[in-house]
């Protein structure tokens, strides 16, 4: 099969299109023929050497993707209870890597159904942005009825997604952007609070629209560089999520404002997280996030489709931070022939 190889970590350009072995499906696996990935910024880090895959991954990118079973690996279907999956049937997944390519190994429990209505490309934006969302603001954070969520980075993949649940589950939402347009796209997304955080301070401003309360739930990719005015911006009670660092990973965190607040500061990471703990988030996901897809209430935001073998301008287009939602690699239904004989 072919996959986009990385030579060397380094730039877009060290991304290469080229022929490697196909997986074959481990025990409690499933194969699936790719017919999207989605691009997230854990394979820019990747790409660039500075995120290895867990031991045992795919040592290709990609953290999700849709496609169709092409095989069952030994033992699938034979635990109690667990979905009835056949070869054909369109899937999404939650990978620990590997969605840059023609054909992957998925453990059993990391497959989701593609909901009714989307495509395999719009269903390749899914399975990562819910499965992190929904783990770390709802059950992790514990996020209620009437509270207030602030999500930095509204306009990523992860921020869209988060606007979407957290305003159907009746929380008010608010979001930093670095633009007019993208904080727009957030607005129409259902987010109340709208912060140019290269303009404004996201504190004050928060304050203002909580009556001085704060964020009950903030959901930051930024890491140490925000981390002290994270704090400053909780409400009493509030939690502080912290799911990415490109801000850096050493900040100064005042305890006695902890303290004084009654908050709490917590950081994960999904990638790493052995099968059966993804396997409870995802089956969590289908239940309670997938009913939200099938009525229209949540949907996928996708900024565009590439070819998978242009991977490397879909990396530029992340690093450029202009678009808004998911960049999608696609081999299906996208244009131009693949750079192979």
């Amino acid at each position: 099969m072919y996959a986009i190889t990385v030579t060397e970590p380094g730039g877009p350009d060290s991304l290469v299109w080229a022929e490697v072995p196909e997986p074959e499906p481990a025990e409690g696996e499933v194969l699936v023929e790719v017919a999207a990935s989605a691009v997230n910024r854990a394979d820019l880090l990747q790409r660039q050497g500075l995120y290895d895959p867990p031991p045992g991954a795919s040592p290709y990118p990609g953290l999700e993707c849709a496609g169709r079973v092409l095989a069952l690996g030994p033992g699938v279907g034979e635990a109690p209870g667990a979905p009835a999956w056949e070869v054909g049937d369109p899937v999404c997944a939650l990978l620990s890597g590997g969605g840059y390519a023609q054909r992957v190994a998925v453990p059993v429990g990391q497959l989701l159904p593609v909901p009714d209505g989307l495509g395999l490309a719009e269903a390749a934006a899914l399975p990562e942005v819910t499965a992190t969302v929904w783990s770390n603001v709802f059950t992790g954070a514990r996020l209620r009825e009437g509270e207030t969520l602030l999500v930095h980075g509204g306009g990523s993949g992860i921020g869209t997604m988060a606007i979407q649940l957290a305003r159907a589950l009746g929380a008010r939402v608010a979001v930093t952007a670095g633009s007019a347009a993208k904080l727009e796209r957030c607005a129409e997304l259902g987010a109340e609070v709208l912060i140019n955080y290269r303009e404004q301070d996201f504190v004050e401003e928060l304050r203002k629209a909580t009556d001085g309360r704060g964020a009950d739930v903030i959901l930051d990719v930024v890491g140490a560089k925000y981390l002290p005015d994270n704090v400053r911006a909780l409400a009493t009670g509030g939690r502080l999520v912290v799911i990415g660092l490109q801000g850096g990973v050493k900040g100064e965190l005042n305890l006695g404002a902890l303290l004084a607040k009654r908050a709490s500061v917590t950081a994960t990471s999904l990638r790493a997280r052995p099968p059966e703990e993804k396997a409870a988030i995802v089956a969590e996901v289908r239940e309670k996030v997938w009913p939200m897809l099938a009525d229209g209430r949540v949907r996928p935001v996708v900024d565009r489709v590439l070819p998978m073998w242009e991977a490397a301008q879909a990396h530029r287009i992340l690093e450029e931070s202009g678009h808004v939602g998911k960049v999608v690699l696609g081999l299906e239904e996208v244009r131009g022939v693949p750079p192979v004989a």
